[in-house]
């Protein structure tokens, strides 16, 4: 696994040994961020379920000003820091070593907002919508907020009106999927 492009463009990233952690493949990096190629320079990233950390360093080494990893797997936290001190973004980013809710939380009591949040938790086990749930509640969206997330092709992100989000677009690939999603046009 390396970094695609920008800064830190071609260095090899570690990965966090065994099964719980299934690094996005290098083509389909590639597709998410040339969808994102305009939105990325300037922002702040939120990386989610962050594993590695390969997507919130991705988004650095394109321009992202910071990004903030969240993982509660302690072999996962220690392959982020290595991969932020490889590739030089450890000023640039934050570590949240806790579960995605405890982040959420955390981090809305902070008040900065995110412009780009990707999601990416372990598949099939319903916590895309417990991570949008958490999210439309905090204060780390805004009306222009991006929030991508990433799921088995079988998984139905639906119920999103009732949180007051909406999807703006759907990317498939052969067993996963990138679903963008958006406050809703009348809720901003």
């Amino acid at each position: 696994m390396r970094v695609i492009a920008g800064k830190a463009r071609r260095l090899q990233l570690c990965t966090v040994p065994g099964m719980d952690v299934r690094p996005t493949t290098d083509k389909i990096k590639e597709t998410l961020f040339n969808i994102l190629m305009a939105d990325i320079p300037g922002c702040r990233f939120l990386d989610l379920f962050a594993g590695s950390g390969a997507i919130g360093i991705e988004a650095l080494s394109r321009g992202a000003d910071h990004a903030v990893f969240v993982d509660k797997n302690k072999a996962a936290v220690s392959c982020i820091k290595a991969n932020l001190k490889h590739t030089g973004f450890e000023s640039a980013s934050r570590i949240c070593a806790m579960d995605f809710l405890s982040a959420i939380a955390t981090l809305s009591l902070e008040k900065k907002p995110f412009d780009i949040i990707f999601i990416d938790p372990p598949y099939d086990k319903g916590l895309e919508k417990e991570a949008l749930l958490a999210l439309s509640r905090s204060d780390i969206i805004t009306d222009d907020t991006l929030m991508i997330v990433e799921a088995s092709i079988e998984t139905d992100i639906d119920g999103l009106d009732e949180l007051g989000l909406e999807i703006v677009r759907n990317k498939e690939y052969k067993s996963n999927k990138h679903v963008f999603i958006k406050k809703q046009e009348k809720n901003r």
